[in-house]
């Protein structure tokens, strides 16, 4: 009864892991998306430069 309740755990742990790995990977290209967006649609400044869309 051990090793198949030690089985089931393990399945559990290694989904709930592949779960939120896959979760990361969307957020991750989310923001990647997000980036980009921000990068070639960033205002021009006084000059007629381009300027810096995020502030650090």
């Amino acid at each position: 009864m051990v090793p198949l309740i030690l089985v089931l755990l393990l399945a559990l742990i290694l989904f709930g892991a592949g779960f939120a790995l896959k979760a990361l990977w969307w957020i991750a290209i989310i923001v990647l998306v997000v980036w980009l967006i921000g990068f070639v649609v960033r205002p021009t400044s006084g000059g007629g430069k381009r300027g810096r869309w995020y502030r650090w």
